[in-house]
């Protein structure tokens, strides 16, 4: 199948080295490490490729929803990333454009299709249920799930300092064992907390990684272009303004988020279970609203259910089989384990549109202003700015 992203104004996973992946490598680089394996040189190439300096600590800021272009045109509430963004490298995360993928892709330099790691809900191949990948409910033990190497583990095993801090409820999680296994890990309820954490490990060499999720919920919840967004925005600037001039001389910091985010028309929100053209010969839908992954029945053709979709969805979605997708590179290289994860059908959002299903998703989810998953460039470029 040929489809021309580009040509459609969409933005496909970058594997040439400027995707989230090359974020871990690059820090390794500027502590002068050598991955092992088949990462062997990726580090100094993912430094040099940013154009990084070597230094003995390194702190790695993931702030969760936090697109380029949105950060571009709010700008004016966060005074210390708008004097970095004149500099700022732009890069793009994987497909699907969420949390759940992201944190793979950063964490191992690898994309959802050998990390498993393929939405925020996903088929489990074992169960044939729902999982959902961010609180783990539903899914198999993570070490199981999520085969692929954590750099973060790579670095700890070099006698590296290696601390993680966020919230509570991640500390030993299912998606942090399978993302950022390896080191200790600080917990924090507040962004302001969770700053002092960084502060305090960063007194010692090693590589530091501090996560943000307050610019996404305030997203979710009242959509980017609101009030809310632009005071989590200031707030996210404060404490990385105060994270810099607190650290130790030399320190490198990286900031770069997992995706950006749209605001949804509620107009252009299809409920599958509403709509008995799309219900018909489907058996479940994962994903989320702007990447959903649908599986047909036993014995229904995909490519038969795919025209249904296409014919109904219009120009709301771009919907490929899980053939096609794979053979457009959308998940990178698909492992033979991950494969039954994927979709029978592949549902990429267009626009403020969204495909969402009553029948398994909460009434609260399909209320969310701001939503992503999709291949728009407001959901696939993020930003790495450095300090």
């Amino acid at each position: 199948m040929t489809l021309d992203l580009a040509e459609r104004g969409l933005v496909g996973p970058d594997p040439g080295g400027c995707s989230l992946g090359e974020v871990l490598p690059a820090a390794a680089g500027v502590l002068g490490l050598d991955l092992p394996g088949g990462w062997a040189g990726s580090a100094a190439r993912a430094r040099s490729r940013f154009d990084l300096p070597q230094a003995d600590r390194v702190c790695v800021v993931l702030v969760d929803g936090l697109g380029l272009l949105q950060l571009r045109e709010r700008a004016g509430h966060a005074a210390f990333l708008r004097g970095r963004l004149p500099e700022a490298r732009e890069l793009v995360c994987g497909y699907p454009s969420t949390t759940a993928a992201s944190m793979g892709l950063l964490g191992t330099g690898r994309a959802a299709g050998r990390t498993g790691l393929v939405g925020y809900t996903v088929r489990n191949p074992r169960t044939g249920r729902l999982a959902n990948l961010v609180s783990w409910d539903g899914a198999d033990e993570p070490e199981a799930w999520q085969r692929e190497p954590n750099l973060t583990r790579l670095v700890a095993e070099q006698d590296v300092a290696v601390t993680s801090v966020g919230p509570p409820e991640f500390r030993g999680s299912g998606l942090t064992r399978a993302a950022l296994g390896g080191g200790r890990y600080i917990s924090a309820v507040a962004w302001e907390d969770r700053v002092d954490g960084a502060l305090r490990a960063l007194r010692e060499p090693g590589l530091v990684y501090l996560y943000c999720g307050d610019v996404d919920k305030a997203g979710h919840q009242h959509g980017w272009r609101s009030a809310q967004w632009g005071d989590a925005l200031s707030e996210l600037d404060r404490g990385l303004g105060r994270l810099a001039r607190g650290m130790p001389a030399g320190t490198v910091l990286l900031v770069t988020a997992d995706h950006g985010q749209v605001e949804i028309d509620p107009a252009d929100l299809v409920d599958v279970g509403s709509v008995p053209e799309l219900a018909r010969d489907v058996e479940l839908v994962a994903g989320e609203p702007r990447a959903a992954a649908v599986h047909v029945a036993s014995g229904a053709d995909p490519a038969g259910v795919a025209t249904r979709w296409r014919e109904v969805l219009g120009d709301r979605a771009l919907v490929v089989t899980r053939a096609e997708a794979i053979d457009l590179g959308w998940y990178g290289d698909v492992a033979a384990h991950v494969e039954p994860m994927l979709g029978d059908l592949v549902v990429a959002a267009l626009g403020r549109a969204g495909v969402a299903d009553s029948r398994t998703q909460t009434p609260h989810s399909l209320t969310l202003r701001g939503m992503h998953g999709s291949l728009t460039p407001d959901e696939m470029r993020v930003p790495l700015l450095v300090a």
